[in-house]
């Protein structure tokens, strides 16, 4: 079964505002992930880092704050940029913070959580950091947990 809705007509914002075009990404494989900053996961934006450093030819990674985890993302737009750039030297695209779950999801996460939007498979978000991956075409590959590291087998299979 395929998604009825693609993905690249999904309207986000960056951290900075402007719209982030999906569609720009049509060729390479996605990894969103709910990113956080108070997080126990949080230093996996340095191997979130790496990740896109060794593949960017193949994979975009992008971060999506997030803060309905233990409140764990309280910061402002410039805040989470600051952190990231200072912290982990993060250079990946970072959208505006959403709700991941819940009577607001946005529209990006209830495509990615709902078999009958992304035609694969249903989920819930569980934690910050959990992770999805969309394939060059803008179909979903699969999900992983928290505590799937970044550079997990599990997911450099799809990559090599």
């Amino acid at each position: 079964m395929t998604s009825t809705n693609s993905i690249y007509t999904i309207n986000i914002n960056s951290l900075q505002g402007s719209p982030l075009d999906l569609s720009n990404y049509k060729g390479k494989k996605i990894l969103f992930v709910n990113v956080a900053s108070k997080c126990g996961f949080t230093p996996q934006y340095k191997e979130l880092q790496k990740l896109y450093d060794e593949y960017q030819d193949k994979l975009v990674v992008i971060g999506v704050p997030c803060n309905q985890f233990g409140k764990q993302e309280p910061g402002s737009s410039e805040d989470i940029q600051q952190f990231c750039e200072l912290n982990y030297g993060v250079s990946f695209p970072i959208t505006e913070k959403i709700d991941v779950k819940g009577p607001n999801q946005h529209p990006l996460y209830l495509w990615l959580t709902k078999k009958a939007e992304n035609g694969k498979k249903s989920s819930s978000v569980k934690w910050n950091f959990q992770k999805y991956l969309v394939d060059e075409n803008g179909e979903f590959i699969d999900y992983y947990f928290s505590i799937t590291k970044p550079m997990s087998k599990k997911i450099l299979k799809h990559l090599n």
